[in-house]
């Protein structure tokens, strides 16, 4: 069960890594502005995510932990999304509800990370 945890977060570590790249614009759109440099932003943590799925394919306890670091690493985005959301914003990611469900799922990649981690 540990090792298809762990193939599983790697598969998904490089799939977003890649998507960083593939689809920029989306990545973008979730550095909080006031940082002024998303592409740069969007560029590192996508070849982070492609690194730590590397760590994760060869070391599981260290990638995982690598893995839940990144991912809280994120952490401040959605606490920042959540700042700004508003209810009658036309996209639910932008809406309270929307943020706050980004929230849980994130703590959830967390937990995934540190079980495997733990593993």
């Amino acid at each position: 069960m540990h090792a298809l945890a762990a193939g599983a977060l790697a598969a998904f570590l490089i799939a977003v890594g890649v998507a960083h790249f593939v689809v920029p614009r989306y990545f973008r759109s979730l550095v909080p502005p006031r940082l002024g440099v998303a592409g740069a932003i969007v560029a590192l943590s996508g070849t982070a995510e492609i690194a730590v799925d590397g760590l994760v394919l060869v070391c599981r306890q260290a990638g995982g932990w690598a893995a839940a670091v990144l991912i809280i690493g994120y952490l401040p985005s959605h606490l920042d999304a959540l700042w700004h959301a508003r209810r009658d914003r036309p996209h639910l990611l932008e809406r309270p509800v929307g943020v706050a469900a980004r929230l849980m799922v994130n703590a959830l990649y967390i937990a995934w990370a540190i079980a495997v981690a733990a593993g």
